[in-house]
């Protein structure tokens, strides 16, 4: 009789080799890319179609990604009121940290300055073609906008356009009918989760080329705005850059440890995306990766599609960030003294507008605009302050963004029940099994061999078997 095949458990698995991990030549791509910039600034603006076709490859998938795991996880809920607390909890959660966010941001460009001393004249700020066609988008968002927005008047244009939040509102309507349905809606339920498992296939293939895609988008973007420009506002982009890692360090780890969870294990957990994120300066490009990695640890679909769906257009806390200290860094350069009263007044405008603009062309730089263009005390045209640096700082926001919408899905699932930190931290650290096969490291050769050695060896075999014929003796 022979013994069943043994494999070593996860936990005596090697990690790879530094030369196969991914994220290391998405780095070895990142230098790459910004010393091109700088040594041969043509060649780098010229890589510019690198970059644009590598985040598009990653972002068509975005869209249908969110859909599936939405439906698929209301579609298998039996109880409703779980799809509105997961909501309801994702929702209150977004308010409190980037309201956080905000205010930290106004304390700290309170304290440094950034701005203060640069004495810039309005009227000297001359508005580019292109800086003028975000603002012009921005100006024109009201209040209502930010609500009509996120209905759809047509889904398929939704898709086509990426607008992630339509398409969140129309898959939480879809699901919760196919929950309805019942028994008649399990085959369509069951179709979409097989649909999504092709999706995140077509996203493995795809950041393969991660590091080709980074190196172009690095070096267009030192080889557009170089070194110079960063010099000039080196005192704003520290700060930022900072205030970030203070809020990274500081919000997202006191949220972790509160949920008992090992905040270094879990920023190394998705360092991944947050390489990813840098390089491509977009955190849409992470959202697919942080999906399948909560899902990995036992998040639910639909706690994973609702949180980090939802989170893509409430939960921006680098944009928050950002939006505090640029805004009052323009003040500061133009000499316009703020009260209290009028910062507070000016960061309840950007609780609105940090809201729900996450499928607008232009990103951070149309939601600083539409701050400004809405608190009539700072001219507009100041923005042209930032936007040469705009992009420097953008790769900082989107690192930011996507480790907040990574963190909020492991929160709300842990309010939830879906997740015990025990396990999670056990997954995280390759001593465990997760949910997602193909996210498992792979065993190593000799790990292979040894459990082709056992496989083979009949019962009794071995150290111990030798034991017991000595004790027979």
């Amino acid at each position: 009789m022979e013994a069943e095949p043994s494999v070593p458990p996860v936990g005596a698995r090697s990690r790879r080799p530094w030369y196969r991990r991914l994220q290391i030549w998405i780095l070895a791509g990142a230098v790459g890319g910004a010393a091109t910039g700088l040594l041969a600034p043509g060649f780098g603006r010229a890589l510019a179609p690198l970059g644009e076709i590598f985040v598009s490859l990653l972002t068509m998938t975005l869209g249908p990604i969110v859909f599936c795991m939405v439906v698929a996880g209301i579609g298998a809920v039996a109880n409703l009121r779980q799809v509105g607390r997961v909501a309801f909890r994702s929702i209150v959660y977004f308010e409190v940290v980037t309201t956080i966010a905000l205010l930290l941001g106004l304390a700290v460009v309170n304290l440094v300055r950034p701005g203060a001393g640069l004495h810039i004249s309005p009227a000297s700020l001359v508005v580019s073609e292109d800086a003028a066609q975000k603002m012009e988008s921005a100006q024109s968002l009201s209040a209502w906008d930010h609500l009509t927005h996120a209905i759809p008047s047509n889904i398929v244009a939704s898709f086509a356009d990426g607008a992630i939040l339509q398409i969140l509102v129309f898959a939480v309507l879809f699901g919760v009918a196919l929950a309805v349905l019942g028994e008649r809606g399990r085959p369509i339920t069951r179709g979409i989760e097989k649909l999504s498992e092709v999706l995140f296939t077509v996203v493995r293939f795809v950041t393969y080329v991660a590091p080709i895609g980074v190196f172009g988008a690095m070096a267009y973007t030192l080889g557009s705005f170089g070194a110079a420009t960063i010099g000039g506002l080196v005192k704003l982009i520290a700060t930022f850059y900072g205030t970030s890692i203070v809020f990274v360090v500081v919000v997202f780890g006191g949220v972790l440890l509160i949920s008992r969870l090992n905040p270094l294990r879990v920023f190394a957990y998705f360092k991944e995306e947050i390489v990813l994120a840098l390089g491509a300066s977009s955190s849409e490009v992470a959202v697919p990766g942080i999906i399948r990695k909560l899902e990995h640890v036992g998040v639910s679909k639909g706690t994973a599609g609702i949180s980090v769906g939802a989170g893509y257009s409430f939960n921006l806390d680098g944009t928050c960030l950002y939006l505090t200290l640029a805004s009052m860094f323009i003040a500061q350069a133009l000499d316009i003294r703020l009260d209290l009263g009028q910062q507070l007044a000016l960061l309840l405008v950007m609780l609105l507008s940090s809201k729900g603009s996450a499928g607008v062309s232009g990103g951070g730089f149309v939601q600083l605009t539409a701050t400004i263009s809405s608190f009539s005390l700072i001219p507009v045209s100041g923005v042209m302050l930032v936007f040469g640096v705009d992009r420097f700082m953008s790769e900082c926001r989107a690192v930011v963004n996507s480790l907040g919408n990574a963190i909020a899905g492991l929160v709300i699932a842990r309010f939830e029940g879906e997740i015990t930190p025990a396990e999670v931290m056990r997954i995280m650290a390759g001593e465990a099994p997760g949910h997602v096969r193909e996210l498992d490291p792979a065993p190593t050769t000799n790990d292979a061999e040894q459990a082709h050695r056992l496989a083979r060896e009949p019962v009794g075999a071995g150290a111990g078997s030798n034991r017991s014929e000595e004790g027979d003796k």
